[in-house]
């Protein structure tokens, strides 16, 4: 949904608001703002120019040293600007979802401290700037030499070849990225290749070593606990006999066995009278027989355990294989198995390098065959609207006091990058016969400014809604400043304009004048500010021209200035 100025429609997104408080001579101010062209005018020394550290305030800009008004705390500077659906979606949740504006909001104290705020919630500064890029485009007195340099001179020629290349850009910026991640890509392959060999070896040793050793968790725990046993084997085969010989003599003298067998003949006597006593006869026969078995058991234990020659030193050789293999990898048998997996992937992969390579290579000529294609595109579509954009602007030179200026876009060719591969050049030559060069180094200060009219006026480059122009009228005037004032007329019918100006003949093409007076309170001097309309206007243009505000000649003067406005649209 769009603003309607004259007959154009206009695009959401324009600073509808903008309250400034205790900053240089404003003690406090709100400025209501509409789309079409706003200007501001007033005295000199009136504070024109604090607005314009309001907005840089609002962009991210520094704060500069004494910016807040002697006697107040902190200064404070606010935007509303309208939201449309792409900065609404860029914001995501940092943005109420029924919020119908976005507010940007900075703070600075009186020691230089500063805060920054975006949609209610505390931001950065980079913040804002990032989020002010999209909102609003400024051109201070000396913000015309923007034009020297070569991205804004490729970003003015693309603006003017249409929205298409907007989308042309956007599919080389893709196919640039792809590219560039394929040459990474294969770049980490080849260094790979030149080590495969080297690595390949001691990948399958590794795995060689960890395979013939058969690593098992188990077994190691139970080889541990026969290490242990084999030790101490003397020892137990002597526990064993000496046990053994306690229950059962090998002599034939009585034993523990012996004696018990005994105790249950004599105990089981008196059978069948009392069968409490039956009972415990029973449990004595019972030893009796456990005793003499176990003797036996001790014996065949003594019998079995005779060590197996050589076993002890296996074992010992076993564990010291595993142990050996667990220091190097990871200090457990399952970290050796980790790592024997990671071995087999790894030699697959080294294995499979020379095919990964050779599809990697595959894969990177087709993304530069895109690339080319997409820098193709780009270069015809520059090709074709540098002549038509540099006869417009020559027109709109003429209209600028600049007859006879030739003004021609040179392509050339550079590496290609996100935005193509192409160099672009405006060239001017101001005045008829003499050679055309680089307008960073031919155009004067005003001619530049002229320059940049021009070419707002004919590229529509579908960046920032808003364009804020500092006085780059400075040294201008007349028929002129005229032709610089319809030209911003113009412009506002695609952007929201705000220019600060000296000059009688841009303010009267405003569809809004703002005027800034001084005054004094307290005996502190401060600057008012306030919208204009009817007669204040008209004398406000009468004082601009020079002459006595209340005089008719002044007045009617302003009058005609004003009345041609209307015919602009």
């Amino acid at each position: 949904m769009g603003q309607v100025v004259g007959s154009r429609c206009y695009t959401l997104g324009v600073l509808l608001e903008l309250r400034v408080e205790n900053l240089l001579l404003i003690e406090r101010a709100e400025l209501q703002l509409g789309p079409g062209l706003n200007v501001l005018t007033g005295e000199t020394g009136a504070g024109k120019t604090v607005l314009a550290h309001a907005l840089d305030l609002l962009l991210g800009g520094k704060a500069r040293a004494g910016i807040v008004r002697p006697g107040a705390a902190e200064a404070y500077v606010e935007g509303a600007f309208e939201l449309d659906d792409a900065l609404r979606e860029r914001l995501g949740e940092r943005l109420a979802p029924d919020a119908d504006e976005l507010v940007l909001a900075r703070r600075v104290t009186a020691e230089g401290r500063t805060r920054a705020y975006l949609a209610g919630r505390s931001a950065t500064a980079a913040e804002l700037a990032e989020v002010g890029a999209a909102l609003l485009s400024f051109y201070g007195q000396h913000e015309h030499r923007r034009l020297t340099l070569a991205s804004a001179q490729l970003e003015l020629l693309d603006g003017f070849c249409g929205p298409e290349q907007a989308l042309r850009r956007r599919a080389c910026a893709v196919a640039h990225a792809e590219a560039r991640g394929l040459e990474a890509e294969l770049a980490g392959l080849r260094e790979r290749a030149a080590t495969r060999e080297r690595d390949l070896d001691l990948v399958e040793f590794e795995l060689a070593e960890i395979e013939a050793a058969a690593p098992d968790a188990d077994q190691a725990r139970e080889l541990l606990a026969e290490r242990e046993r084999l030790r101490h084997l003397e020892a137990l085969r002597g526990a064993a006999h000496g046990g053994a010989e306690a229950l059962a003599p090998e002599s034939g003298e009585p034993g523990a066995a012996t004696l018990l067998a005994t105790a249950a003949e004599v105990a089981g006597g008196p059978q069948g009278i009392d069968p409490a006593l039956d009972g415990l006869a029973q449990r004595a026969q019972a030893l009796a027989l456990e005793a003499d078995d176990l003797a036996g058991d001790l014996r065949r234990y003594v019998d079995g355990s005779e060590g197996e020659p050589g076993r002890l030193e296996a074992v010992e050789q076993r564990l010291a294989e595993l142990e050996r293999l667990q220091r190097k990898h990871g200090g457990t048998i399952e970290a050796v198995l980790a790592h024997a997996e990671r071995c087999r992937a790894r030699r697959d992969e080294l294995v499979g390098a020379d095919v990964a390579l050779s599809e990697g290579e595959e894969r990177l000529t087709a993304a530069r065959a895109e690339l080319a294609t997409r820098v193709a595109d780009l270069r015809a579509a520059r090709a074709r609207g540098a002549e038509p954009l540099a006869r417009a602007v020559e027109e709109r030179l003429d209209g600028l006091a600049m007859p006879g200026a030739s003004f021609a876009v040179a392509l050339g060719e550079r590496e290609a990058g996100p935005a193509g591969a192409d160099a672009v050049e405006f060239q001017i030559a101001p005045n008829p016969g003499v050679p055309a060069g680089p307008v960073r180094e031919i155009a004067s200060g005003g001619e530049l400014s002229r320059v940049m009219l021009a070419l707002l006026g004919v590229a529509n480059d579908g960046g920032a809604a808003t364009l804020v122009f500092d006085e780059v009228d400075a040294g201008i005037g007349g028929r002129v400043g005229l032709h610089v004032g319809d030209t911003m007329r113009r412009v506002a019918k695609h952007h929201q304009v705000f220019a600060i100006t000296h000059l009688p003949q841009i303010a009267s093409r405003a569809h809004r004048h703002i005027v800034v007076a001084k005054g004094a309170r307290g005996g502190v001097t401060t600057a008012d500010i306030r919208v204009v309309t009817g007669e204040e206007r008209v004398a406000e243009v009468a004082r601009m021209l020079g002459g006595d505000a209340a005089s008719a000649t002044g007045r009617d003067h302003a009058r005609e200035l004003l009345e041609e406005s209307s015919a602009i649209g």
